[in-house]
């Protein structure tokens, strides 16, 4: 590992779910990256499960690297007071900030934005364009009916098993962090 400090790029709901468990994952998660000395990047919005993770890494003092397209200043409540706060012109751009940023990704609950970037970094890993590690982390089997597609498609033949061995499952926050620390 270089001296300069590992980014985990987070993708999650901007919006808190039904289940208080993701918003505590959440909390978790950004106190559990400062613990780690890893910075979080994410999409910079001040809402949902995508706000409690960005002020839980900065209430444990760590680094917060956002990035946001103009257009969801106001719907995501852009949250400015970050250590790198980048607007970008796009969703695909936003995207692609994100991933040159970042050593890993984690995919709390979400709806269908954090599905978006969870595909895209799937098919770009498929691709040859990154060999990063992804982690679905599955709080109370929000990802199972996710897990079970995926399965689906390569069980159809569809993708390749390297598509199903690049999706690490944790089911909360500390086995998250054991397969990002360990990779």
């Amino acid at each position: 590992m270089s001296s300069q400090q590992r980014s985990v790029c987070v993708f999650c709901g901007a919006r808190p779910g039904n289940d208080p468990a993701y918003m505590n994952a959440a909390k978790d998660l950004g106190m559990s990256l400062v613990k780690n000395n890893l910075r979080l990047v994410y999409g910079a919005g001040d809402i949902g499960i995508m706000g409690e993770v960005a002020r839980a890494t900065q209430d444990a003092g760590g680094t917060v690297f956002g990035v946001i397209p103009v257009h969801l200043m106001q719907a995501e409540v852009a949250k400015r007071d970050l250590n790198t706060f980048v607007i970008t012109e796009d969703m695909h751009e936003r995207k692609k900030v994100m991933v040159m940023n970042s050593d890993a990704f984690v995919v709390l609950p979400g709806g269908a934005g954090s599905l978006d970037e969870f595909f895209e970094i799937l098919t770009w890993r498929q691709l040859g364009l990154h060999g990063k590690p992804i982690v679905l982390v599955n709080i109370n089997g929000y990802w199972d009916p996710l897990i079970d597609l995926v399965r689906h498609i390569v069980d159809q033949g569809f993708a390749g098993e390297d598509v199903w061995q690049s999706i690490n499952i944790a089911t909360n926050v500390d086995e998250a962090l054991e397969i990002i620390t360990n990779a």
